[in-house]
C-alpha cells in the first residue's frame, strides 16, 4: 500500500462519568451516537460522529472488568487520552509498518455492541498498535473498520454546532525534534514538517501539531491555563466548520463560554469538554 496511515479517525476522550459527558457534549451541540459497550471489557461511549473522523467519549461502567488502563489515566483527571489513525487494511498497514522498521502489535479484532432503539448491532474492526516510540509517545493506534455501515449514519452526522470533522489534533511531546523523526518513519517524511518548536504532520486526513511541554501555549494562544499533564500529552482537538457565524451563535444561544481568535477560529473556554480544550476552525 502508499502509505500504512491515510488520516485521523478518531480521539478518544477519557471521563469520569459516561452519562454525565453525554449530556454536557449535547450541550455543546453535538449528536451523539447511541451508547456502545466493548465487548468482553469494563467500558462503553458514546460517539460524536462526523464524514470521515469522530470524537470517542470513553467511560466506564463495570470496573471489575478490564478498562485498558483507562482507570488509570482518570486518576490524573479527565482528558484527551489516545488517538486513531485510519486505514483501509489493517494486515497491510501491519505488513507496511514492519518494513518501515516499526514494531507493531496485531493486527486484532475488536466489537463492540452499540445499543440502537429497534435492538443491539455489533460494529467490528482490525487494529494494529504501533510501539510507542513510533508515535513519540503518544498513545496511538491504527483502526480498520469492518462494519462502517453500522456506525456512519446520516442521522448521526449533523451537528447543531455546525462541526464536520478533526481538522487537527494538539499535543505535547517531551522532544519535538525526535517526534518530527518518529512521525517521518510512521507516515513519510514528506508529511512532517517543523517550524521553530511546532512541528506539523500532515496525516492524510487531519493534522497533529506537536510542541514542547514549555511552548504549549504556542498552541492555544490566548488561553491562560492551557491543562498541564506531563508529556507526551494531547490536549486539545481543531474541529472544521463551514460557517465559523452559525457556530459562534449556537455556542452564543446556549451560554457555552468562547473566545475568538481572529475571523476564523474560536475557542471554547477549558473545562467545557471534560479536559479537552476544543477549538472550531472556518473553511473546510
Amino acid at each position: 500500500m502508499d502509505k500504512p496511515i491515510t488520516g485521523i479517525d478518531h480521539a478518544l476522550l477519557g471521563v469520569r462519568d459516561l452519562e454525565a459527558a453525554r449530556l454536557s457534549f449535547g450541550h455543546l451541540g453535538f449528536t451523539l451516537s447511541p451508547r456502545g459497550r466493548h465487548i468482553g471489557w469494563g467500558t462503553a461511549n458514546y460517539c460524536a460522529m462526523f464524514r470521515d473522523s469522530y470524537i470517542e467519549l470513553l467511560g466506564i461502567v463495570e470496573p471489575a472488568q478490564f478498562t485498558n488502563d483507562l482507570d488509570t489515566f482518570l486518576e490524573a483527571g479527565e482528558g484527551l487520552l489516545g488517538l486513531a489513525f485510519a486505514t483501509d487494511d489493517a494486515d497491510a498497514a501491519a505488513r507496511d509498518l514492519r518494513a518501515r522498521g516499526i514494531g507493531v502489535d496485531g493486527p486484532k479484532g475488536l466489537r463492540r455492541k452499540l445499543e440502537l432503539p429497534d435492538g443491539d448491532v455489533e460494529p467490528a474492526f482490525r487494529t494494529v498498535h504501533p510501539e510507542r516510540a513510533a508515535t513519540a509517545g503518544i498513545s496511538a493506534f491504527v483502526c480498520q473498520h469492518l462494519t462502517p455501515g453500522l456506525v456512519w449514519r446520516e442521522e448521526w452526522l449533523d451537528h447543531a454546532n455546525g462541526a464536520r470533522g478533526i481538522d487537527s489534533v494538539c499535543a505535547v511531546v517531551a522532544d519535538p525534534g525526535a517526534a518530527a523523526l518518529a512521525y517521518g518513519q510512521l507516515c513519510g517524511e514528506d508529511a512532517v514538517s517543523a517550524g521553530g518548536a511546532m512541528v506539523e504532520v500532515d496525516t492524510g486526513g487531519g493534522r497533529l501539531r506537536l510542541c514542547a511541554s514549555g511552548d504549549r501555549a504556542r498552541l492555544f494562544p490566548g488561553v491562560a491555563r492551557v491543562p498541564d499533564r506531563a508529556p507526551p500529552c494531547l490536549l486539545g482537538l481543531r474541529l472544521a466548520v463551514a460557517d465559523l457565524g452559525r457556530t459562534a451563535g449556537y455556542f452564543y444561544t446556549a451560554g457555552v463560554p468562547f473566545t475568538r481568535d481572529g475571523e476564523r477560529l474560536l475557542r471554547l473556554a477549558p473545562g467545557c469538554a471534560h479536559g479537552a480544550i476544543l477549538e472550531f476552525v472556518q473553511g473546510a
